[in-house]
């Protein structure tokens, strides 16, 4: 028996080379190693004779290898192995493309099960490329076969050998982090059987009995570290805040809050006067006005002693927020400055001076925030823009400036409430569900390709009368490789510029582009130096263009609901009319159901919640960080009762044990949790 932190390189027929690959995946010890779980199933149960094999059938077949494999060199460059084999009911012609060392891997005359797709040609029964094991092997063939993420260098059936090692080897050691009366009550499987069931299940039964014990887990060990979390803020002493006459802020407005925005203002204002930190998640739909949320909060918190820092993604949106807050807190005699990354050192170390010296009430930025040479008199309240852009680490970093300073975190994103327990477990969470008067409606269409050329005609012609557009182009991930999204974007654009308007001025913007690229590109097209953008989703959150009529989406079937929502409101922002284009050949029912979700309402927060029951949650970030450890076997779309049941288990057993002293395992289970957050759970 070896122990779980053992080194995955001393196990058979890894090595040095295959450890480098294995830690692509995350995998350096036999613990990280047993619990990389597969990312599918093949139902390898299914066997036949060969005689019932029919065309396009995937099955199991048990056959004798009738005459010694044949090599063919068909030209240079393909080979090809042929071999008969047979069983009591007929022959199969088996074919193995370029895999020479097949011909003298079977052996004439011994028994072997292959696995395959069935072709019929004439009478004629045949397979190309089966796996196949001797008929006593029963590892890759007869059984409910695992399917593992894989990275260069490693192959499935290496995983395959190296997970059964792995478990074989520390079985023994596993220690159950669930105390025995939760499994029961429960009704949750022990550690040993689940693990050896959700990699090599006998059953899809014995599988679903091992999934459900480890979302159950996953769930009730993250709960636990929420509510922990939720615990140490109540210990922290916050910036005092006491009641502030608001009217002053309400007169410099120049239009009336919306119901919703008064609502998550007075939320804000009372966590803020609260006995811990505020630590609030305001939540709206694009153009629900989160921006004079943050400036009322900001306001009480400068009216109360206190500094205020702004952080946004980007160096062109910090602009945004300047430019837009800048003249409000002037006539309010909040004194603003913008700190960006790209400042001349001596403007800079002005700018820092008067920071620390309290002369800076507002501070708003990037991620140079929370550089080392930056530090504030009295930091009170923290505001984040599109904090799904931020990591974890931006965050905490940005927290630590101050004596646990109050948190407001802005989101464009509509998330589900039930999704929104997970991702924002440890935020009170407000929402903006209403848009403020004389946003422009957006009219959106679902279109084959074959409308092309009307799409071009039309957006030639919004062009012609002064306005702008954007065209997206989705990212492909081929062979689990990432894709290079540079060539695409970059084609195209050349593409459209030669061919179909060689008159305007077309740029492409991807992720590849160095940051200042990045932002130059947006601000020509801000200013009306670019006539159409052809972008990835790079733009997804960005600055305003009010001039910006219309977006073409292309490929929209590869995008979630929540995404091309988030893309749609690109437009819509100014005085004109705006249209959004989803272009998509997928004639799947799904797809037609999503993308006609999308043509009937503006609602994000409804179309959240149809993602999530059409696709499953997935990562409506896409591929960003949002700061809280992805889930590796729940499944929000499918897993919400369970969810329910780990969440109320968590209550329980905090209520009887609020330090959890009884729980070893479990302790250790959590701290691993935060250790693998670098502590910003905490």
């Amino acid at each position: 028996m070896r122990e779980l932190d053992a080194d995955v390189r001393y196990l058979r027929g890894v090595g040095e080379q295959r450890a480098r690959a294995l830690a692509k995946l995350g995998i350096t010890d036999l613990k990280s190693l047993i619990s990389c779980f597969p990312r599918a199933y093949d139902d390898r149960t299914a066997m036949r004779t060969i005689a019932s094999l029919e065309a396009g059938e995937t099955a199991c077949v048990r056959a004798m290898v009738a005459q010694p494999p044949t090599l063919h060199r068909v030209r240079r460059g393909l080979e090809l192995v042929k071999v008969r084999v047979v069983d009591a009911t007929g022959s199969l012609y088996l074919t193995f493309f370029n895999q020479a060392y097949i011909r003298d891997a079977l052996h004439h005359g011994e028994t072997y099960t292959f696995y395959g797709k069935a072709e019929i040609n004439g009478t004629q029964r045949q397979m190309a490329n089966p796996v196949f094991e001797r008929e006593d092997a029963a590892q890759v063939t007869g059984r409910i076969v695992p399917i593992y993420p894989l990275t260069a260098g490693l192959g499935q059936s290496f995983l395959l050998r190296t997970v059964r090692q792995g478990l074989d080897d520390c079985m023994g050691a596993l220690t159950d982090p669930l105390p025995d009366e939760l499994r029961q009550a429960h009704n949750l499987c022990h550690i040993g059987f689940a693990y050896e069931n959700i990699h090599f299940p006998d059953s899809f039964e014995s599988l679903s009995i091992a999934r459900r014990r480890f979302v159950f887990e996953e769930l009730f060990i993250l709960s636990l570290a929420l509510r922990l979390v939720r615990a140490h803020r109540a210990e922290v002493t916050p910036p005092r805040c006491g009641a502030v006459d608001m009217s002053p802020f309400y007169a410099a407005l120049p239009f009336s809050l919306t119901g919703a925005q008064s609502r998550c203002v007075e939320e804000i204002l009372r966590d803020m006067c609260a006995a811990r930190p505020m630590n609030r998640l305001c939540q709206g739909d694009v153009g629900s006005g989160k921006t004079m949320v943050a400036a009322a909060a900001i306001y009480f918190a400068v009216r109360n002693g206190h500094q205020a820092a702004l952080m946004a993604p980007t160096e062109i949106l910090a602009a945004q927020h300047h430019t837009s807050l800048a003249p409000l807190f002037d006539t309010l005699g909040i004194r603003c400055a913008l700190l960006t990354g790209s400042m001349r050192a001596p403007q800079k170390r002005k700018l820092l001076a008067d920071l620390a010296a309290g002369e800076i009430d507002v501070l708003i930025g990037t991620h140079a925030l929370i550089s080392e040479q930056v530090s504030y008199r009295a930091l009170g309240l923290v505001v984040t823009d599109e904090q799904h852009r931020f990591g974890v680490q931006q965050r905490a970093a940005l927290w630590q400036k101050g004596a646990h300073p109050h948190i407001l975190v802005m989101s464009a994103t509509p998330i589900p409430r039930t999704l929104a327990l997970i991702i924002y477990g440890d935020l009170d969470v407000s929402v903006l569900d209403e848009l403020p008067p004389g946003r422009q409606s957006i009219s959106t269409y679902a279109v084959p390709t074959s409308y092309r050329p009307r799409i071009y005609a039309f957006l030639k012609k919004q062009i012609k009368d002064g306005r702008q557009g954007y065209i997206i182009c989705p990212m492909v991930e081929e062979n689990d490789e990432l894709p290079d999204e540079r060539k695409a974007v970059t084609a195209y654009a050349e593409q459209l510029s030669g061919e179909v308007f060689p008159d305007l001025h077309v740029a492409a913007l991807h992720g590849r582009m160095k940051s200042a690229e990045k932002e130059r590109i947006m601000r020509a097209f801000a200013g009306g130096e670019i006539d159409i953008l052809v972008s990835t989703t790079v733009v997804e959150v960005g600055v305003d263009v009010p001039n910006a009529t219309v977006i073409l989406i292309e490929n929209a079937e590869r995008f979630g609901l929540s995404q091309l929502h988030q893309l749609r409101g690109r437009v819509g922002r100014g005085q004109h009319s705006s249209h959004c284009i989803l272009v998509s050949d997928n004639d799947s029912p799904e797809c037609r159901a999503r993308l006609e979700a999308m043509c009937k309402t503006r609602d994000g927060f409804k179309l959240a919640e149809e993602d999530l029951r059409l696709r499953g949650p997935g990562d409506f970030f896409g591929a960003r960080q949002h700061g809280l450890p992805a889930l590796k076997v729940a499944d929000l779309s499918c897993d919400m009762q369970l969810l329910t049941e780990a969440t109320r288990a968590a209550e329980d057993i905090l209520a009887r044990d609020a330090a959890l002293s009884k729980y070893d395992t479990l302790r250790t289970r959590i701290a691993e949790l935060f250790a693998a957050q670098q502590g910003a759970l905490n």
